[in-house]
């Protein structure tokens, strides 16, 4: 029989990641010297520095201050295929990348040169890594609807290849309802509907965030356990929640791994999935997070696979990549006996 993979390495999905949040700092450094970018941190040891976050907005000044180095096609193009690379060594199969738009409009960066420049890596992605992909352009519900529907009214002018539209950065006080109409033009243009909610926010952001938004995936999600009426929505519809273990401890929305509902969520019927959000700010991508998940909650083989399927079922792949991940996993499973 063949030997099984290590079980962080099975078969999965990633279906939250910012690519923004994948510039590890020897890139960043690299990108810095390439452009001629001074920063405030010009040295590897003072940049790491940085990385201890007290809450969600203290590493978002941070992640947005590193974008500066990030100017042409080749650093958009570099930062994706450095993120694939280690995916793969992740057992990812399939990744639905997160980008930031308006932080690179917002900077002067030409939106084509951003989207030209990920496209361009995510293209190569399935033959170079065995990866196939999809892009989400995430819009800042920190900023005003009206800009975020110009920056995708210029994404759909352009014919820009993504699958979807998310919202992100800072949560509390930017309640989803801020964004109906960004949201209704996404959908009546075909696109696919996602947003971070129940991270910071309370559970009345996960409520709204289905019934005013119609999203079909919640980024997070886990202050739903607050409330046992949205458990029992969430597990009933079986939508999607993708977790993030590392990010929600660096960011103190748990205070320790040990006090993580991810557990919880799983006996509560609800579908999780593992994922990496901003790995080079984090502590570890899609191996690692799994790999902590399961040695702080002594997960068996059985429950990660649970968790792999869960990623596989809930990505907008085609039913045909679906199946044949799914495929994959149940070979991963016979291997293990």
């Amino acid at each position: 029989m063949e030997t099984p993979a290590p079980a962080q390495l099975l078969p999965k999905a990633e279906l939250h990641l910012h690519i923004e949040g994948t510039l590890e700092p020897e890139l960043i450094l690299e990108l810095a010297a390439r452009n001629g970018i001074e920063l405030p941190h010009p040295t590897l040891e003072e940049l790491r520095a940085q990385y201890e976050f007290t809450d969600l907005q203290s590493f978002l000044d941070l992640y947005y201050a590193n974008m500066a180095v990030l100017v042409a096609e080749a650093d958009f193009a570099d930062m994706t295929r450095a993120y694939l690379r280690r995916a793969r060594e992740s057992g990812v199969r399939h990744a639905e990348i997160m980008f930031d738009p308006q932080a690179h409009v917002a900077r002067g960066i030409p939106l084509t040169t951003a989207v030209a420049g990920i496209a361009s890596a995510l293209a190569a992605s399935e033959a170079e890594f065995g990866i196939t992909t999809g892009l989400i352009a995430a819009f800042l519900r920190d900023q005003p609807e009206d800009d975020a529907l110009d920056v995708l009214g210029q994404l759909l002018a352009m014919d820009a290849p993504i699958i979807g539209i998310g919202l992100d950065s800072a949560e509390v006080g930017n309640p989803p309802s801020k964004f109906i109409r960004l949201f209704d033009r996404a959908r009546e243009a075909g696109l696919r509907l996602v947003a971070h909610a129940g991270e910071e926010g309370p559970p009345s952001y996960v409520w709204d965030t289905l019934d005013l938004l119609g999203v079909e995936r919640i980024d997070h999600g886990i202050r739903c356990v607050e409330d046992s009426r949205l458990v029992q929505r969430l597990a009933a519809g079986q939508v999607p929640l993708t977790v993030c273990p590392l990010s929600n401890v660096r960011l103190r929305a748990v205070d320790t791994l040990a006090a993580h509902p991810l557990p919880q969520m799983l006996a509560s019927g609800l579908n999780v999935s593992i994922n990496s959000d901003d790995p080079a700010y984090f502590g570890g991508y899609a191996r690692e997070n799994f790999q902590a998940a399961a040695a702080e909650f002594s997960f068996d083989a059985d429950t990660l696979e649970v968790l792999a399927g869960n990623s596989i079922r809930s990505s907008f792949a085609t039913e045909t990549r679906k199946a044949e991940l799914l495929a994959e996993l149940a070979r991963w499973r016979a291997a293990r006996g």
